[in-house]
């Protein structure tokens, strides 16, 4: 008698037994067909079919070998489509993936910073992205950059404060989910609050992927190489008051707990015209059978001109339709759950990538792509262009809407199904 037991390998199902591991039917987005060799009624050999207990291999069907020299299983589990892509896969493409787990942390007293950028992800040339953490109480100093930053709060709960060139003032608090967007030049602050998870945790993007968070101009760091009689003159005070400033930038330190947000909305030349804030998470979003879509650009984001967001949550099974863009290249944050995506990139070159929590996802300019959840909870994602406004053409729409006869001619389609399409965007079609 042959004992078995159920188990899973990247989600797909297998059965181990006395007689040895062998694969059980796979699901539709199994990443290796089944064998085509020996008797119907034989099991399958996983390795025939692109995988083991270690975890993927380079096999598909009759294709490919395993691997006999070193290898990181644990690493290759996270890339499947990489180790033993689809058939469809064709040519060479970028890589369009880099995790934020690879990027080097800068710890420093009340927080961290680390960045995924051009030198990260060489693809990356229109954005780049921060993660930072900051505990209750710790500031990223007072500061301006040459690019414009846009923020989505992962967790927690900060104030920022800004003035614009015409000693506008802002300053508002933040929690998870919301945005803030400050212009090129503008100079702002920001401080964790005390919250359930003592500061806050954010994700900034920039719309220069050669940004280099090290660069940013920081008020300690101009002080400290300004002489003394210079400050002195500029702020009407004697030198001795410039005896304690830092010697070199703060960067993130802690401070002492900020003071009720009330006091802190200074006058000055009154309000910005439009805040650097806006409550992404409390828009109506977009409702389908597949998920929900909330889109957020300059149209109701006014501060933010130059980048343009979308936040989707994908229900499982659920796919972000095949669509392109035709305003910039795509970045993209995935906050949970697990997904795939491929990109078509013309001369018949297309890729596919496995992507979770914490990875960076790109898409240049115009390159056909869609994401797939490929696990078993929502898969919830950003996509960020540098651009004021959010545009995406849908492949269906534009076959339902192009003459049907030369749709059939290009397709070989039946004529019903067709005839079938949407005249509207999917944006999510349900599993």
């Amino acid at each position: 008698m042959v004992a078995r037991e159920t188990f899973t390998i990247n989600d797909s199902p297998f059965i181990r037994s006395n007689q040895g591991p062998f694969m059980d039917d796979m699901s539709r987005r199994g990443f290796i067909a089944a064998a085509t060799v020996g008797a119907a009624t034989m099991p399958t050999s996983p390795r025939a079919q692109g995988a083991t207990a270690d975890g993927p291999i380079p096999i598909r069907g009759g294709d490919g070998a395993d691997v006999l020299g070193p290898r990181n299983p644990a690493r290759e589990a996270q890339d499947r489509w990489t180790v033993a892509p689809p058939k469809t896969d064709h040519g060479t493409l970028p890589n369009l993936k880099w995790s934020f787990a690879d990027s080097h942390m800068r710890l420093e007293e009340g927080g961290w910073a680390r960045q995924t950028t051009i030198r990260e992800l060489p693809i990356s040339k229109a954005m780049s992205g921060v993660n930072m953490r900051l505990k209750a109480n710790a500031v990223r100093e007072m500061h301006w950059h040459k690019e414009a930053e846009w923020a989505y709060m992962l967790k927690g709960k900060a104030r920022v404060t800004a003035i614009d060139q015409d000693g506008r003032t802002f300053a508002d608090d933040l929690g998870e989910g919301d945005l803030w967007y400050f212009p090129s030049g503008i100079p702002h602050s920001i401080q964790g609050l005390e919250s359930e998870v003592d500061g806050c945790e954010f994700l900034l993007v920039f719309d220069d992927g050669a940004f280099s968070e090290d660069s940013t101009f920081l008020i300690t760091d101009w002080l400290a190489h300004t002489p003394k009689d210079v400050l002195a003159k500029n702020f009407g005070l004697p030198e001795s008051a410039f005896a304690n400033i830092p010697e070199k930038e703060l960067y993130i330190f802690p401070a002492p707990k900020p003071g009720t947000l009330a006091g802190d909305r200074l006058e000055g030349a009154g309000p910005v015209p439009n805040p650097f804030v806006h409550r992404m998470t409390a828009q109506d979003p977009i409702r389908t059978k597949g998920g929900t879509v909330r889109i957020t650009d300059s149209s109701l984001f006014k501060a933010s001109k130059t980048i343009a967001a979308a936040l989707f949550e994908l229900e499982p099974g659920a796919l972000r339709e095949m669509h392109w863009h035709p305003n910039g290249d795509e970045w993209q944050y995935y906050l949970s759950g697990k997904g795939r995506m491929t990109v078509f990139g013309s001369e018949s070159k297309a890729r596919t990538f496995d992507y979770q929590a914490g990875d960076v996802g790109y898409v240049p300019f115009a390159m056909g792509h869609y994401i797939e959840n490929t696990g078993s909870e929502k898969l919830t994602f950003l996509e960020m262009f540098r651009s004021p406004n959010y545009a995406d053409l849908s492949l269906a729409q534009w076959m339902a809407l192009t003459p049907h006869a030369l749709v059939q001619a290009h397709t070989k389609l039946e004529r019903a199904n067709i005839d079938g399409l949407p005249t509207r965007k999917n944006l999510v079609v349900p599993a």
